[in-house]
């Protein structure tokens, strides 16, 4: 493991309350699958919301024995604060004060609990954000550039592709020959002079398909990959679909986006149908959705496609190129009666 985020500088402690906030994100080449100190198996990359986010503060104490309380929306939530503690236990070779104070940490989610988003990004993203504040006091650094890196770093080590919501638009995180810079220890923005038009202004609404809470963890679905006999075809799949990706995001081609993102969202639900045991996380609106988006595609030509996280909710991909009006309006026609509450969340990326 590299030495580069130890940080050695001195430091004195204070007490002190911290806010951060950190959106969500979307990956449109999907990380699925880990190997220890979460090093992700392929690369991926995503685009990061811009309005589904996480809004936390950190009242740090340091005369005072560690530990967390953490409160979610305003309610004490007793495990999630384990967690968290647990987190900070492993990250204290990076952050030498970190177990030197008790943390209540309040955050609030922009977004429904279970709609599809990932909020352990967003979650662990802000954490991460609201503990280099603390160090940049602790340590007097001003190097913001390296701060947010640090942060990316350290965000990967609580939920792996938290790493990836650190930076706008669109962010990979795992080595790859095709993005300089690549790692698989923290994310790095896709270079936006490499990115056609077309792709830095799009929206991503969530049709919540279920509510309630997945069947399985992603924690345990990245653990089925361990077994899953076609994994490994699969993680050589990941990395070979930046050769394509690379080319479509400069040329502007809509129709190969489509075609690569959708086949990577549903690859990512084939290897859950292939692990032992099986895991089914479409549900049959899930299916109805995708069956709708296409063929209102081939009807009306209009760009409308899909991804999917690990989860039963669809997020709705469309640019905002003058169709979108029309795409909006067969969204909440033809697609909201299979949501269960006819839920959606609007976000968009723009970068």
């Amino acid at each position: 493991m590299s030495d580069i985020f130890l940080g050695k500088k001195d430091f004195s402690l204070k007490s002190t309350i911290v806010e951060a906030e950190c959106p969500s994100n979307i990956a449109l080449i999907k990380y699925w699958g880990k190997f220890p100190s979460q090093i992700p198996a392929n690369p991926s990359i995503s685009y990061t919301l811009n309005y589904a986010k996480t809004n936390t503060k950190i009242d740090f104490t340091c005369d005072k024995s560690f530990g967390v309380r953490l409160f979610l929306g305003g309610k004490e939530e007793v495990k999630f604060a384990e967690k968290i503690a647990l987190y900070f236990k492993t990250i204290e070779s990076y952050l030498p004060w970190v177990l030197k104070g008790e943390y209540i940490i309040r955050t609030e989610n922009s977004f429904p609990h279970s709609s599809g988003i990932a909020s352990s990004a967003s979650g662990f993203g802000a954490i991460a954000k609201g503990l280099m504040q603390l160090d940049k006091i602790f340590t007097s650094s001003d190097n913001d550039e390296f701060s947010i890196q640090k942060a990316s770093f350290l965000a990967r080590l609580g939920s792996g592709s938290a790493c990836r919501s650190l930076y706008k638009g669109l962010v990979v995180w795992g080595e790859t020959l095709e993005v300089e810079g690549s790692s698989n220890l923290f994310g790095v923005p896709y270079p936006k002079d490499e990115v056609h038009p077309i792709f830095r202004s799009f929206n991503d609404w969530v049709l919540l398909i279920h509510e309630g809470q997945k069947s399985v963890s992603s924690t345990l679905g990245h653990a089925l990959m361990d077994t899953n006999p076609y994994a490994k075809r699969r993680f050589q799949e990941a990395k070979e679909n930046f050769i394509p990706l690379k080319k479509i995001l400069k040329k502007g081609d809509l129709e190969g986006f489509m075609k690569l993102v959708e086949h990577e969202a549903l690859s990512l639900h084939a290897m859950m149908m292939m692990c032992d045991p099986a895991v089914i996380l479409m549900k049959t609106n899930t299916l109805n959705t995708i069956n709708r988006i296409w063929a209102f595609r081939k009807e009306s030509q209009l760009p409308l496609f899909f991804t999917l996280d690990a989860g039963a909710n669809v997020h709705l991909l469309f640019p905002n190129n003058g169709t979108e009006t029309e795409i909006k309006s067969f969204i909440n026609t033809e697609l909201l009666p299979f949501a269960q509450n006819r839920g959606v969340v609007k976000d968009e990326m723009i970068f």
